[in-house]
């Protein structure tokens, strides 16, 4: 794909992004750092910009490896139902996805 030049404003500052992804897309990624940063400035005393990014990316990156728990947490969950509902069923129709015969 193409790259694209998107310009997008962050705190106040435009920036000219460069990337293949849809430019709308960019635009949202951007708004969303935009206002993390923000809400990292409005939390408490004056924060200097590159501070306020540099904990923006730390509570961002904490979203980002609680959803992947709860995404593991589900798959996981997901898997013991599948092997519970597959005992259900009769013997010759215990496959699992790999074809091997679940007992």
């Amino acid at each position: 794909m193409k790259k694209t030049a998107v310009k997008v404003t962050i705190c106040d500052e435009e920036y000219t992004v460069r990337s293949d992804l849809d430019p709308d897309y960019t635009r949202q990624v951007a708004a969303y750092v935009d206002g993390a940063i923000r809400r990292v400035l409005q939390a408490g005393p004056l924060v200097e910009s590159h501070k306020a990014a540099i904990l923006a990316c730390l509570a961002i990156t904490d979203e980002l490896f609680d959803s992947r728990k709860q995404q593991q947490e589900m798959a996981q969950r997901l898997r013991q139902m599948s092997a519970e509902l597959a005992r259900l069923l009769p013997p010759t129709k215990r496959q699992s996805l790999t074809g091997e015969t679940i007992r």
